[in-house]
């Protein structure tokens, strides 16, 4: 919240103990009723912003790249939005009724210790987004100042800085600062930033569509290219997997929803909004990629088919000065021109980035960092905590190719978050049928206090039948394909639907962890 007023009210209605308990501060704090003034909205420009991004634009290309033709990359794309919407409105049910955030909801299930094992697992999993987001920011405003200033491309010469030149090291700090900039203003900016960043990237996508299709004369041909599948068994192999991954790409955000959904002026705004704007945005953006590349193809055919997937790589082809392999002039003649595109360009893949690295990596890791030391730990510390892993873990390495992209970041950390919904859910909505003490999740020695074992087991046995599968995959273990093989591409709905159980049957021999009890909210 970082709102001081925001947070007396807060307290003002809660009980006078929780003011000093080590569990809690400001940011951590519930929202109140009146305070929580999201609308339908807000909740679809949430999720249109975030999944206006290039990562999603190229989501349908790494799919064609292991052999679907675009209606089954596209299908797969949908059917996993689905999929994953169902835990994302599940969980986000009692950010909006109690007004906590998803490290806060945690307790009640993994208890108020137990908590930071889930929030630690979400924070590094977003940490690793965040650097992916920063770093195709990075390179989307270097492409473009070589475009215009081709010079900058040699800068520093061969000097290099955690693996990066110099060129893509400045790019890809400056674009971490504005993103650490702009979440130090707080949510109400996140709130604002989102609701006029969706359309905006909207009609830069339409605009760019429109003008390849004309350009190229046509849809190109891509959408009349056969599946490279023989069989229905061929297809399953990589539909599988691929689904996984699809739902891996925001399983992120079916745990941690709640951290916007606390906001959420009511159950039926928050649930409309979401559903508005998550498969319906991931279908017609990727789509859009599609017919981008295919009308590309038509106009850049002397360019490596693979780049034409990267929209920033396009936009580079418009405002460069020297004429793209196979013409014979530049795709726009008058330089005048080209800088206003390229001005325009940039501005608006900054602006889908920085957007869906702001709602998706940032807020979630820096609630989650402070629920560590809520004393110690603001949620602004928490951002910037975030910031410095997200560089640490070196993200242009996991997007060395679609195989490492998909079926090793996205199938991998899907293995990691589904046993934690598969947890939460059954035990807000199975076992404590909704029902919540709100300032027991904030005292040391309430209701939820300490480790659920229970909860913990169930993590780690939902987790570990993709161990073996996992480590195959990175090369860290070597050997024929097997069980754990076959077992690791369904990674979620296998730690999800195990987890579920084993914490399902634990708790029902503990029933006293779940009596009932709700105080709060409405």
């Amino acid at each position: 919240m970082h709102d001081p007023e925001l947070a007396r009210e807060a307290l003002a209605a809660l009980p006078p103990d929780i003011g000093a308990s080590p569990l809690f501060n400001a940011d951590l704090a519930p929202v109140p009723v009146a305070r929580r003034n999201w609308t339908t909205y807000n909740f679809a420009a949430l999720w249109i912003s975030m999944a206006h991004c290039i990562p999603t634009y190229m989501l349908a290309g790494g799919l064609v790249a292991v052999g679907m033709n675009w209606w089954q990359a596209l299908f797969t794309i949908g059917l996993g939005n689905v999929i994953v919407l169902v835990p994302i409105l599940l969980n986000a049910h009692p950010g909006t009724r109690y007004g906590v955030p998803f490290p806060v909801l945690a307790r009640a299930s993994f208890g108020t210790v137990g908590a930071n094992v889930p929030a630690v697992l979400r924070a590094i999993v977003a940490c690793g987004w965040f650097g992916i987001q920063t770093f195709i920011g990075g390179e989307a405003v270097k492409t473009f100042i070589e475009a215009m200033w081709p010079a900058f491309g040699s800068v520093g010469g061969g000097v290099t800085l955690l693996g990066l030149g110099l060129p893509s090291a400045i790019t890809f700090l400056v674009f971490w600062a504005l993103n650490i900039f702009i979440i130090y203003r707080g949510m109400d900016a996140v709130r604002v930033f989102e609701n006029w960043a969706a359309p905006i990237v909207l009609v830069m996508a339409a605009l760019l569509l429109a003008w390849v299709v004309s350009r190229a004369g046509g849809l190109g041909e891509m959408l009349t290219q056969p599946s490279k599948f023989g069989t229905f068994g061929e297809f399953w192999a990589v539909f599988v997997p691929s689904l996984t991954g699809m739902i891996g790409f925001w399983a992120t955000l079916s745990l941690n929803i709640p951290d916007f959904t606390r906001f959420g002026r009511g159950q039926r705004e928050q649930m409309l909004g979401q559903a508005l704007g998550l498969p319906t945005t991931m279908i017609a953006f990727s789509a859009m990629g599609v017919v981008i590349t295919s009308a590309s193809q038509m106009i850049l055919r002397g360019v490596d088919a693979s780049k034409l997937w990267d929209p920033v790589f396009i936009l580079a082809q418009l405002t460069s000065s020297s004429a793209p392999a196979g013409l014979s002039a530049p795709l726009i003649a008058s330089g005048a021109v080209r800088a206003a595109v390229a001005v325009v360009s940039l501005f608006g893949v900054g602006v889908a980035t920085v957007s869906v690295n702001i709602a998706a990596n940032v807020v979630s890791p820096a609630n989650d960092f402070a629920n560590l030391a809520p004393r110690l730990i603001s949620f602004k510390t928490g951002g910037l905590i975030t910031g410095v892993l997200g560089i640490a873990m070196m993200p242009w390495k996991l997007l060395a190719s679609a195989n490492t992209y998909i079926f090793s970041w996205l199938v991998g950390y899907s293995a990691l978050l589904g046993p934690i919904a598969g947890v939460m859910i059954v035990d807000y909505w199975v076992l404590r049928r909704r029902e919540l003490d709100v300032p027991d999740l904030y005292r040391p020695g309430g209701r939820y206090a300490g480790v659920n074992p229970v909860a913990l087991a169930a993590l780690v046995l939902g987790v570990a039948p993709n161990v073996p599968g996992f480590l195959k995959n990175v090369h860290l273990l070597s050997g024929p394909p097997g069980f754990f093989d076959s077992l690791y591409v369904y990674a979620w709905f296998t730690g999800f639907g195990i987890a579920a159980a084993v914490y399902y049957a634990g708790m029902r021999l503990m029933p006293a962890r779940t009596a009932a009890g709700t105080t709060g909210a409405g």
